[in-house]
């Protein structure tokens, strides 16, 4: 356009970008301006390297392999601030694994969305029987362009508390190998009700004759003590650190339903986290897996045994729990210690809850249902009444 016209020519300039593909960048009164463009970056992670792949938006928008790039949080940041500086918006997406929300978090710093892809839930062809690093970063940019993933809840670093939850297991393991050894032996407790004083000091009054299994045993038994040990300590951290933990309010509040104490409540509070993502309480029980698993067509409608989805770990406290309701509904010293310390919407849900649940597992039982199933059925709608204290405590 010629300078007689009044207007000033916009060059445009080409420089090289992804792959070495020219892009055009608009020149404007001395600033650049690039195209809005999106991005999806799916990233299969690993323990050295990342895979990555880029999906550009759009249906017919292309699909390509980056590369791998060094997993440390400076390689990571490099690459994240070179893609951003080709595009308008970046989205960014890896699969919920052992590498933990580092990643996570570096990416949410740096001012992108990121998103942790719950794995079991990635829609996968019944066909397809390659499995790269290579394809699953493709994959997953393909299908967080078309919105087909689904995203976990992200922990905040005060809330990764899962020492304890291993220190019981490791308590666990150490049991059985002793009881395991003793039964080897032919040494069985003449008791019910194992792994009391009582039962230690059985134990320690056991004789073999050959040296090797006394020590064997000695051993054993002092790795059971050194666990229990730990995990006592674990628990007493919890205690200590939990009035200033930004859901005390509500792990106080849960405490005042029978059967959840200090630990369940922690457990809950860290393992679902935000409650208020759930609109209803039989969203939160499908997502602990405590909803029936249904297979119907037509007019053929069949419901099996619980789906088992979601974290496993709430929903086994959540089972055991409810062995409590097995008795009278009835306020003890500890409970009534807590009802004090809460808001009385919360008192008044704990006690439908208690006297609702008592009722439900008299009925249940007297039907024949075996015990489990009764447990598990109360499990259920227990979550029902944690799901509506937490929203009571959201909303005070």
């Amino acid at each position: 356009m010629s300078a007689s016209s009044g207007e000033v020519a916009r060059p445009t300039l080409r420089v090289r970008g992804l792959l070495g593909r020219t892009e055009p960048i608009l020149i404007t009164g001395g600033r650049t301006v690039a195209d809005y463009r999106e991005a999806f970056v799916g990233i299969d992670v690993a323990k050295l390297k990342n895979a990555i792949a880029i999906a550009e938006t759009g249906r017919e928008g292309e699909v390509r392999f980056f590369g791998e790039v060094d997993t440390s949080a400076t390689g990571m940041r490099r690459f994240v601030e070179r893609i951003a500086s080709r595009f308008g918006g970046v989205h960014f997406c890896y699969e919920a694994g052992p590498t933990g929300y580092g990643l996570y978090r570096l990416i949410r710093s740096l001012g992108h969305e990121c998103t942790v892809v719950a794995q079991s839930l990635i829609p996968r062809k019944p066909g397809d029987r390659v499995k790269t690093n290579r394809r699953d970063a493709v994959s997953l940019a393909r299908l967080l362009r078309a919105g087909e993933l689904t995203a976990v809840w992200v922990p905040d670093e005060s809330h990764e508390v899962r020492a304890r939850s291993a220190a019981v297991e490791t308590l666990r393991i150490h049991r059985q190998q002793v009881s395991a050894f003793m039964l080897k032996h032919g040494r069985t407790y003449p008791r019910k009700k194992g792994w009391t004083m009582r039962y230690l000091r059985w134990l320690q009054e056991q004789q073999f004759d050959h040296p090797a299994h006394q020590i064997a045993l000695q051993e054993m038994v002092g790795a059971v003590r050194i666990t229990r040990e730990r995990v006592e300590r674990l628990e007493r951290t919890i205690e200590e650190f939990v009035s200033a933990w930004s859901l005390e309010p509500l792990v106080r509040a849960l405490q005042t339903l029978r059967g959840i104490d200090l630990i369940v409540a922690v457990t809950f509070a860290t393992e679902v986290g935000d409650v208020s993502r759930f609109e209803t309480s039989r969203q939160l029980m499908g997502y602990l897996g405590l909803v029936p698993s249904e297979r119907s067509t037509g007019e053929t409608v069949r419901r099996g045994g619980i789906t088992k989805a979601g974290n496993g770990r709430v929903r086994h406290m959540l089972v055991e729990s409810a062995w409590t309701y097995r008795h009278p509904p009835k306020i003890g010293k500890t409970k009534l210690y807590r009802l004090e310390q809460t808001s009385p919407a919360v008192r008044e849900i704990a006690w439908k809850a208690q006297t609702r649940l008592t009722a439900r597992y008299r009925k249940l039982a007297s039907r024949g249902k075996r015990t489990t199933v009764v447990c598990t059925a109360i499990a259920r709608e227990l979550v029902g009444f944690m799901w509506a204290v937490a929203r009571q405590v959201q909303s005070a």
